[in-house]
């Protein structure tokens, strides 16, 4: 059963019920109360919700103590069909689906910023913002139709719009983090909390002794690459770039002491004091996901930096009393899904064990790395062959790959080839690569001339490059999110939820409930009562194997999790 949701002014809003295919099956029905209205119906029916944008409407309901098991998000599943059609861009709002299907001007998105500005969805909304439950209806059904004959795509939008609905509960829920553990470890970097405007002691000592090391007569700001550069073009040392790579190549005492400025001044201006004050509040840290927000299909933030937590700051990630993280990570999980589309029968078997680079190292004993283990070997190989790696030790490796597992070696080279072409390429489940773009057509169908020329190359093994790895990384995030979706629905059924329909009253619904609070890429975090932690670990296996199936089918390819259980972030791993 579908439920079609228009939000209107003052609260209230439009219900219709739907067919699978998305025909109406009843009237509209107007409801002056949609936050109750909705409740009621979830835990009456338990539909899937038909609506514009889980990320607009979602984060409502959440705060008002309403959670919804199943949705339909118009605006996710309107970007997949435009990329699918080679359109990736274009505007996806409900308003501009419903233009489309009409052959009118197609309206721009708007910005988040003018959707955030307009306060709640559900109180005093300005009547231009309001949804029509005829446009939500007609885009709901035509996008039915457009998915119909194209495999694998109703569970990509599914899956895409139950991450939606993740997205929205973790940022409420927020991951369990501790203020005193994070100012304790800046304090022991950085030394104690500076005034505003000032560097932190240590950073102001290094930037000292930085300044000294290029002597008496200059005063080098280690913030300024100008000045880093002008400094060591005096010292007879002249580079280009202040990277880290480049720096580590000169020999002069300066060097260390930029290293060492560099990353503690990266962890102050990323995750110092000020991010503390900003996204850190009631012992939770609550980033904006954006489901979605990368072409590949992974997740992005509009705020908070979540998925680039850095290694030291995981000890402030801390479990609450009583409490457990399980933490969860699919183990070399692009290798295996490579595996498994590829069918090559050699590498699923090597794929159906556990370490799938040491299962794969026979192969490589006896080739080129010098210095390397065989497992090292098998890992450049396989990495190599999915982002483009051809160059130094690589290039012999690949070769063993090609003649050893030629179906997988086939499979990236195919995308990539059709990249190359300016095609489209998909995931398992009908997530399309963007097209290149009109100066790429141009610059590679461009004239004679030499520089043209290796432009016109560079750009064109770019773009296999992009497309040689978008098949598997896309594949990977669908693999992701049908295990976040499957995971979500078994984490219900451990324990409570302020959903409104919770889980029989039994021993384990007196310990809590179980929440996902953190997913990147190939890692998930459940925060969980202690005494259901080893529930979770269940969960978590058995969803991995769920969406192995989902994407899959029957094949050999595992894809382990590796597990641990702990009261720190930072103990996991």
């Amino acid at each position: 059963m579908r439920v079609a949701v228009a939000v209107g002014a003052r609260g209230g809003g439009d219900l219709r019920v739907l067919e699978e295919d998305g025909s109406p099956a009843g009237a509209v029905e107007h409801v002056p109360d949609l936050v109750a209205a909705i409740a009621e119906r979830e835990k009456a029916e338990a539909p899937r919700w038909v609506w514009a944008s889980t990320a607009r409407i979602y984060p409502r309901l959440i705060e008002a103590g309403v959670r919804v098991g199943r949705c339909h998000d118009l605006e996710l599943v309107e970007s997949l069909l435009l990329g699918h059609a080679g359109r990736y861009g274009e505007p996806r709002s409900v308003r501009a689906a419903w233009a489309r299907l009409r052959g009118e001007p197609v309206p721009p998105d708007r910005v988040p910023q003018e959707e955030s500005a307009q306060g709640s969805l559900f109180e005093d909304e300005r009547e231009e913002a309001a949804d029509d439950i005829g446009q939500v209806v007609g885009v709901h059904a035509e996008q039915q139709r457009g998915m119909r004959g194209l495999d694998g795509f109703a569970l990509l939008a599914a899956a895409e719009s139950a991450g939606a609905l993740v997205a929205a509960e973790m940022g409420h829920d927020g991951l369990p983090w501790s203020a005193d553990e994070h100012d304790a470890l800046l304090t022991e970097l950085l030394g104690p909390r500076p005034a505003r405007g000032l560097r932190p002691r240590k950073l102001q000592d290094l930037a000292d002794r930085i300044s000294a090391a290029f002597g008496p007569r200059v005063h080098v700001n280690p913030d300024s690459p100008a000045q880093i550069l002008k400094a060591f073009a005096s010292a007879g040392l002249p580079v280009t770039s202040t990277r880290a790579h480049v720096l580590k190549r000169l020999d002069h005492p300066a060097v260390p002491l930029l290293l060492e400025y560099k990353e503690l001044s990266r962890l102050h201006t990323a995750h110092g004091w000020a991010w503390l004050d900003t996204w850190v509040s009631g012992g939770r840290f609550r980033p904006e996901y954006v489901a979605g927000g990368v072409v590949s299909g992974r997740w992005a933030t509009s705020g908070g930096g979540a998925l680039q937590i850095p290694r030291v700051l995981r000890k402030a990630v801390v479990a609450d009393p009583g409490w457990s993280l399980v933490v969860a990570d699919a183990a070399q999980l692009e290798p295996r899904v490579l595996a498994a589309l590829a069918g090559d029968r050699a590498f699923t078997d090597a794929a159906a064990h556990g370490d799938l680079y040491a299962a794969l190292s026979d192969v490589f004993h006896d080739e080129g790395g010098e210095g390397m283990s065989a497992r090292d070997k098998a890992k450049l190989a396989l990495l190599s062959a999915m982002y483009g790696g051809g160059t130094g030790e690589a290039v012999q490796l690949l070769g063993v790959l090609k003649s050893r597992f030629p179906d997988a070696f086939e499979y990236v080279e195919a995308a990539a080839r059709a990249g190359e072409r300016g095609g489209l390429v998909r995931s398992r489940l009908g997530r399309t690569c963007p097209p290149p773009s009109a100066g790429w057509r141009e610059l590679t169908s461009a004239g004679d001339d030499d520089a043209p020329v290796a432009a016109a190359a560079q750009a064109l093994r770019g773009r296999g490059r992009f497309t040689r790895n978008f098949v598997v990384q896309a594949t990977a995030a669908d693999w992701a999110l049908a295990l976040l979706g499957s995971l979500r629905r078994r984490l219900t059924a451990i324990g409570p939820s302020s959903s409104p329909h919770p889980p029989p009253i039994n021993r384990r619904a007196s310990l809590g409930a179980p929440r996902l609070v953190f997913f990147q890429h190939d890692e998930v975090i459940v925060h969980a009562p202690s005494g259901l932690a080893g529930d979770v670990v269940a969960a978590v296996h058995a969803s991995a194997d769920e969406a192995r199936r989902l994407l899959f089918g029957d094949t050999p390819v595992a894809f382990p999790m590796e597990i641990a259980v702990v009261d720190r972030y930072s103990d996991a791993k």
